[in-house]
């Protein structure tokens, strides 16, 4: 039932004007901090940060994580978890001025609520799984790999928009 009192969305920004103020944002991170934007490197920075509260001696034996957070390094003083939160917030205010926050599950009619919600964190974990394998996530290696030209990260761009219309040929019967 629709509430007639109920604000409408607003439309969304024109997806050019949308991309070039990404490229200026991405313009910026190169400038700003060194480093691209993504979020995967937050992420990982995050849960070594997390393990370092509970298990400070393990992160200062393995190498990888110790080079984050190991001795007197602190992995939340890090470029990429102030751009997580911006990220985050800028999301969410975006949402809010669009009035386009609320709490739902989209599906197709042949999907149920808990199908789609299990569909959505197996997605999730093997994109986890591959961002860490690929050396960073999508928004990683799509924009700033791609905007450097470096060829491993055109061919993940290629690959994951090949692999998601595979994907979705072989799970077009839900949505339909």
């Amino acid at each position: 039932m629709n509430d007639p009192g109920a604000r409408k969305p607003r439309p969304y920004i024109d997806p050019y004007l949308g991309g070039a103020l990404l490229g200026v944002v991405l313009f910026l991170s190169f400038y700003v901090t060194g480093g691209g934007l993504g979020a995967s490197a937050a992420i990982n920075r995050v849960q070594v940060g997390l393990l370092d509260l509970v298990a400070p001696p393990h992160v200062d034996r393995v190498a990888y994580l110790a080079e984050m957070a190991g001795g007197h390094r602190n992995p939340w003083l890090h470029y990429s978890i102030y751009m997580l939160v911006g990220t985050i917030a800028g999301g969410l205010a975006s949402g809010l001025l669009g009035r386009r926050v609320k709490l739902e599950t989209r599906g197709g009619p042949n999907v149920s609520r808990n199908l789609r919600w299990a569909m959505a964190f197996a997605g999730g974990v093997l994109m986890a799984y591959g961002a860490r394998l690929a050396r960073g996530c999508t928004s990683g290696q799509a924009l700033s790999g791609g905007a450097v030209l470096s060829v491993g990260s055109w061919a993940f761009m290629l690959s994951i928009f090949a692999a998601g219309y595979a994907v979705a040929w072989l799970f077009r019967g839900l949505w339909n």
